[in-house]
């Protein structure tokens, strides 16, 4: 079975995460990325993180956040959100997640999450393990920038062609 490098899903922005002015609150979107990245492991690559902490004590930290809100998200509207696997090594994982409306005309956002394996039973830095290194390998899908803000730019571009 072929792995999907790039994973969506779709989501409403909710009264209790907005600002006074019904905007999405700058310090929820990231909760919103996390929840969608977390939901699409479980359905597209079989993988738990928090049955996998309880069953053998292991999971990822987030270590890094780079975002950028490029418009509002509003109450109630419906979001679509994009993420992939942008790089990783034996310990590490990056990820980008893009916001965007519902028929991903307008991005909304979008955020850079660096992680870490964790033991949590050791407290300490964990070794990816040769099954998840495959599954990595699969599923990567680089994009053509070494920093955020030149990714950002990439996509601005993108949007001005548009």
């Amino acid at each position: 079975m072929k792995l999907l490098k790039t994973v969506e899903s779709k989501t409403k922005i909710r009264f209790q995460d907005c600002d006074p002015f019904n905007h999405l609150n700058n310090g929820s979107y990231i909760n919103y990325f996390m929840n969608h990245r977390e939901d699409q492991l479980i359905k597209h690559y079989n993988i738990d993180i928090y049955d996998m902490a309880k069953r053998i004590g292991k999971s990822w930290v987030s270590n890094s956040n780079q975002i950028a809100y490029l418009k509002p998200a509003f109450l109630m509207e419906t979001v679509t959100i994009e993420s992939q696997l942008i790089g990783y090594d034996s310990s590490n994982l990056k990820a980008e997640m893009r916001m965007y409306n519902e028929d991903k005309s307008h991005l909304k956002a979008i955020i850079w999450c660096g992680f870490t394996h964790f033991n949590l039973l050791k407290q300490q830095r964990e070794t990816h393990d040769e099954e998840l290194m495959g599954l990595f390998n699969n599923i990567i899908n680089p994009v053509n920038a070494e920093i955020f803000e030149e990714r950002l730019l990439q996509l601005k571009r993108i949007k001005e062609l548009n």
